[in-house]
This record gives C-alpha cells, sequence and structure tokens, in this order.
C-alpha cells in the first residue's frame, strides 16, 4: 500500500544499487523477446479484419473526419481563427508552467479534468509539473477539437454526430494517461520494478492475443474467479421447457405463500440471461422470488451456424409465445405477467402488439428495463449503422452463419472507450497487474453468438428504418401496432445509458395505448438496473407522462436508493391474491434439468 502513495521522484528501484542494472538489463531482454513473439502473432493471424474491427473503424473515422477537415479547409479564415484560440491556450499553459517552474505558488491550472474523469486521479498528474504539463495539453487540444467539430457548417447533423462520436475515441486513445512515458503510475511501476511491470504485461498481452480470435479481447476481469451455477446463476430452480432457441427455468419458491399470477422474465439474447442473476446479493431473480412472485425466466441458446436462419419472428414465436404457452400449462393460470431486459423488451414489446393484434390477452402486465421500441434517438450505436456497413456485416454473417459475440462486444466497448477499454490495457498491459475478479465483468465476457437473420433483420427493421415505432413492422403477416397494447407498463430508463438513452426510451414509452408507469434510474444500462437495495446505492425518479423528457424530470419524484422495491409494489397489484408456493417438481411439466441449465453454460 505504501508503494501507491509514492510519488515519482521517491520510488526506487528494487535490489541493490549495482544489481539493479543487471536486473533491468534482463527484463529489456524478456521484453524484447517477449514483444516479438506477440509481433509474430499479429502479423500471423488475419486481426482485426471485417465489420467492427479496428480496422474497418478506422477507415470510417477517416471518412466522417475527413469530411470535417474539408469543411474547414475551404475556408482558411475560420480554420486560422479557430487555431489562433488553441494557440493562445497553449501559451498560457506554458506561461504558468514557468511560473511554475520558477517557484511562485498556488498557480491555477488553465483546465481541470472533469468530475468523474478517473484517468487523472493519481496525486502526480497534478503535483509533478512535467505530467500535470501534458495533462493539460491533452485537456485543451481535446477540447478544442470537439468545440471546432460541433461548430462545423456545412455538414448534416448525422456526420456530425458521427464525426463526435469518432474523435471521441482518438481522443481516448492519445490520452497521456494510455503511454508508459507520460503516466505517473507506469513510471513508479516500471522504476521500482526494474521494468517487471512491463514484461508482465507483455505476457498478459500475449495471453490475450491467444484467447482471442479475430478481434484482440482485453481481460477485464479475473476468469477464473468465477463458475455459472456455482457462484453465479445459482437461484435454485429446474429447467421445466427447452426447445431449439430457450430453456425455461422456474425458481423454486423461497416464501410460504406466491402471488397467483407468474412472472416471465424475458432478457437479451446478446448477452446471457444472469446478467439479472449474479452473485446472490446482486440477483435480480432471487429478489424477486424472495418477494413472493413465482418467476420463469428465457435462458437463450448461444447458437451456432446450425441456426443461421433463425428470424426475429421465430425468436418470437419458440421463444416468448413458447415461454407463454409453457408457463400456462405449468401454473394453471390463463394470465401471466412479464418483464423485458434490453433487446429482450425490444422482442416482449413486439410480441404484446402482435398478441393484441390476435386478441391473445395471456399476458396481463408488461415491465420493460432499458428497452426501447422506438430507435430514433438511439444513440451513438446509429453510428454503426448505415447502409454500407449492414450489407457488409450481412455479408460476414452470410459466411459464418452468425456474428460472433466479441464483434458486439467491441462496439459496446467503444461506446465507452475511457472506461471500458484503456483501463485496462494500462492496467494489464503497462502495469502489469491481472484484472480485478469482477462478476458483472465475467457476464459481459461470457457473449453470445447472433444467427445471422435474427440480426440483421433486428438492426435493420428497427435500429436504421425504425420500422415498429411507425407501425410498419410486420411479424407472421400482422402489422404492429403499439397502440392497441392496452396493459399496465412499467417502463423502467437509466440517466445515464449509453446503449438504450433515456430520452429514446422515453419516446418510445408514449407508444403504448395503456396506462405507463415511468421511472428513471440513476447510473447506466446495467449498474442502474441492477442495483440492489441493500446496497442503498443511485436513485430513482417516478413521475407521470409528459410531452418531454425535460418536462417530466421537473415532475417527477425522486427517491433515494432501489427501484426494485417500487416495481415489486406495482407487481404485487397486479399479481392476484396470495396461494400457497408452488414447486416445480409439481406441475405438469417434466423437470429436464436443475437451473441454470446447459444451455447458459456454452460458450464461445
Amino acid at each position: 500500500m505504501q508503494e501507491k502513495n509514492k510519488t515519482v521522484a521517491e520510488a526506487k528501484p528494487e535490489g541493490s544499487h549495482v544489481g539493479q542494472w543487471d536486473i533491468l538489463a534482463r527484463n529489456m531482454v524478456r521484453l524484447f523477446d517477449q514483444g516479438t513473439k506477440v509481433l509474430g502473432t499479429l502479423v500471423e493471424r488475419r486481426n482485426g479484419s471485417g465489420p467492427y474491427s479496428m480496422a474497418a473503424e478506422a477507415g470510417e473515422a477517416t471518412k466522417v473526419l475527413g469530411e470535417v477537415a474539408r469543411q474547414w479547409v475551404s475556408e482558411p479564415g475560420k480554420l486560422a481563427a479557430a487555431q489562433n484560440e488553441l494557440f493562445k491556450d497553449y501559451a498560457e499553459l506554458w506561461g504558468r508552467s514557468v511560473r511554475r517552474y520558477l517557484g511562485e505558488e498556488d498557480v491555477k491550472p488553465v483546465i481541470e479534468p472533469e468530475p468523474g474523469d478517473n484517468r487523472f486521479k493519481d496525486p502526480d498528474w497534478s503535483n509533478t509539473q512535467f505530467f500535470d504539463f501534458w495533462k493539460q495539453a491533452y485537456l485543451l487540444t481535446a477540447r478544442w477539437a470537439e468545440d471546432l467539430t460541433r461548430k462545423t457548417e456545412g455538414v448534416d447533423d448525422k456526420t456530425k454526430k458521427r464525426a463526435l462520436f469518432y474523435l471521441e475515441q482518438m481522443l481516448a486513445a492519445f490520452s497521456p494517461s494510455n503511454f508508459a512515458f507520460t503516466n505517473p503510475e507506469v513510471v513508479r511501476a516500471t522504476l521500482a520494478t526494474n521494468a517487471e511491470n512491463l514484461v508482465q504485461g507483455m505476457a498478459h498481452l500475449a495471453h490475450d492475443l491467444e484467447q482471442s480470435k479475430d478481434l484482440l479481447r482485453i481481460s477485464q476481469t479475473d476468469l477464473s474467479a468465477f463458475e455459472v451455477g456455482k457462484n453465479l446463476a445459482v437461484t435454485p430452480g429446474k429447467v421445466v421447457f427447452q426447445n431449439e432457441l430457450i430453456q425455461l427455468i422456474q425458481y423454486s419458491p423461497s416464501t410460504e405463500e406466491v402471488y397467483e399470477r407468474p412472472l416471465l422474465i424475458v432478457p437479451p439474447w446478446i448477452n446471457k440471461f444472469y446478467i439479472l442473476d449474479l452473485v446472490p446479493e446482486k440477483s435480480f431473480i432471487k429478489w424477486a422470488v424472495a418477494q413472493g412472485f413465482t418467476v420463469f425466466t428465457v435462458s437463450w441458446v448461444n447458437p451456432d451456424a446450425k441456426l443461421s436462419q433463425k428470424t426475429f419472428e421465430d425468436y418470437m414465436r419458440e421463444g416468448i409465445l413458447a415461454a407463454v404457452d409453457a408457463v400456462t400449462e405449468q401454473t394453471g393460470q390463463k394470465q401471466i405477467n412479464a418483464l423485458g431486459y434490453c433487446v429482450g423488451g425490444t422482442l416482449l414489446a413486439s410480441t404484446l402488439a402482435y398478441m393484441a393484434a390476435k386478441k391473445d390477452h395471456r399476458i396481463a402486465s408488461a415491465a420493460f428495463l432499458a428497452a426501447q421500441v422506438d430507435f430514433s434517438e438511439a444513440g451513438d450505436l446509429l453510428v454503426f449503422i448505415d447502409d454500407a456497413q449492414l450489407n457488409s456485416l450481412e455479408e460476414m454473417m452470410a459466411e459464418r452463419g452468425y456474428l460472433d459475440g466479441a464483434r458486439m462486444a467491441a462496439v459496446f466497448n467503444m461506446l465507452r472507450p475511457r472506461d471500458l477499454i484503456w483501463p485496462y490495457i494500462v492496467n494489464n498491459y503497462l502495469l502489469g497487474k491481472k484484472p480485478f475478479p469482477f462478476d458483472l465483468l465475467y457476464w459481459n465476457a461470457d457473449s453470445t453468438r447472433l444467427p445471422a437473420a435474427n440480426h440483421a433483420f433486428y438492426l435493420r427493421e428497427f435500429y436504421h428504418l425504425n420500422r415498429l415505432s411507425k407501425g410498419e413492422l410486420r411479424l407472421g403477416g400482422v402489422k404492429l401496432d403499439l397502440s392497441r397494447v392496452k396493459i399496465p407498463i412499467f417502463e423502467l430508463f437509466t440517466k445515464e445509458d449509453h446503449i438504450s438513452p433515456a430520452n429514446s426510451v422515453f419516446i418510445g414509452s408514449k407508444l403504448f395505448g395503456g396506462p405507463v408507469r415511468l421511472v428513471m434510474t440513476g447510473s447506466g444500462h446495467i449498474a442502474g438496473v441492477v442495483n440492489p437495495p441493500a446496497r442503498k446505492k443511485y436513485q430513482f425518479w417516478a413521475g407521470t407522462p409528459a410531452d418531454s423528457l425535460a418536462e417530466w424530470m421537473k415532475k417527477a419524484t425522486e427517491t433515494q436508493g432501489s427501484w426494485w422495491p417500487d416495481w415489486a409494489s406495482w407487481l404485487a397489484e397486479l399479481s392476484g391474491p396470495k396461494i400457497p408456493a408452488r414447486d416445480a417438481a409439481a406441475g405438469p411439466l417434466k423437470s429436464i434439468e436443475d437451473a441454470p441449465g446447459s444451455y447458459v453454460r456454452e460458450r464461445l
């Protein structure tokens, strides 16, 4: 612990003054040897080709940022004025740095990191003039580049948004925190260990390359610390139904009585269902069972090429509708409640519109967790979706029959590069540390394949054409109209969501024809949802419908802590009287195997 508090000036190499140079020399030889092997691996493999790869996105970035650059070059007077503003900031930084070098105290910085920017939290970023200079120079340049891009005239809003997205990728990459000689923590570690940290880091990079396929997957957690069915997804239950696409889990009751109407949970198939059943103290499913609900959960298959032609409609029929059939048969109830998370919620909403058209009323209420039905404001994910990119993606999926989960993981990481990419590069490869065990990041690494037909339909029909919100989408020959969905809705969105932006979900909530309870949580797409009451973290806001999100926020009531109890109270009123607890083994459906089942254990 003391080593962490040392400044760069105080850091000393391990070993005697004489022997440390020998250790350093040996480590440099090891580093060169490891680096040569890594370079050989990179040269040999076709690493990073195809859609969503570094090469593909670099090409897109060059094209989009080139359009912005051309606009500024065409008006040299404006460009010169903008450059002059940056040079003024540099001059001010240089002047204040000289004053500080000469011993003047209380020299205020020209610019400081935004609150929550953890890249520069080490004290040496401010206490040591060398690192402070590079930090401020970087922040000034980043601010200038972002402002310049926002002020670009002559390009449409979509191009400007894409340019800002790719600029953020570049700025995140060029931060001085990502380089060995301009990161004080890395410099300290290198001096203290005679570069052993860099040797270990190169070994970690070699290991990650060995474990990766087409794309480099940076280790974000210690994968050996967790096992599905052992310390993750351990809520007791039975698989009571399965087909090619799903296993249906019925969880064992933990109360003597349960509500009469059961609950069916539809998780996203882009990742595995146990995001809602992590370690027991974080498990939403375990908590819901403890509130007296009979809980069923869909566990999607991890598909291979044999299921390449499974469509979005198949996921509706063999997924949700098959599960509804099974739950009603198992419990003897004519109506059930449902909950959908992320893309599982998008499928659930589509299914509800289909059922409304067919006058199928077996789902009596629905909760949506960070789920979009209108994609007009779908955020940075729209950057990856235009005709050219979709065609390229569809061609690749046609060859394999599916989209490898690593590519979707790369996309999600790119939405938050400062949090999900570069901290792990610094920790693993520069500091030479092993990733910290974290259940959520284990789940994030346990990604799934996506069938070609289903995923192509989802991206094109929902994200690109936004047909569900327009009433133009057809499933099973039925035109889907969300206004015909008149059952009670619990609509949850998160304040800092980078996948299902708050305004996107808010806009979509207006499309339903029945009563909607709107609830917004603090934090983002995962942490805002997986927020058990015992943690006493974040907050949530609840309110009645309004014309805009800003107007809704003005009137919404804020409550500290988890949203889970609010949802449970809402659902309890829609779940009928209490009855003796149901045992999965006592129902008409035969128990196939214990939860969490075999589908969820299939890894890439």
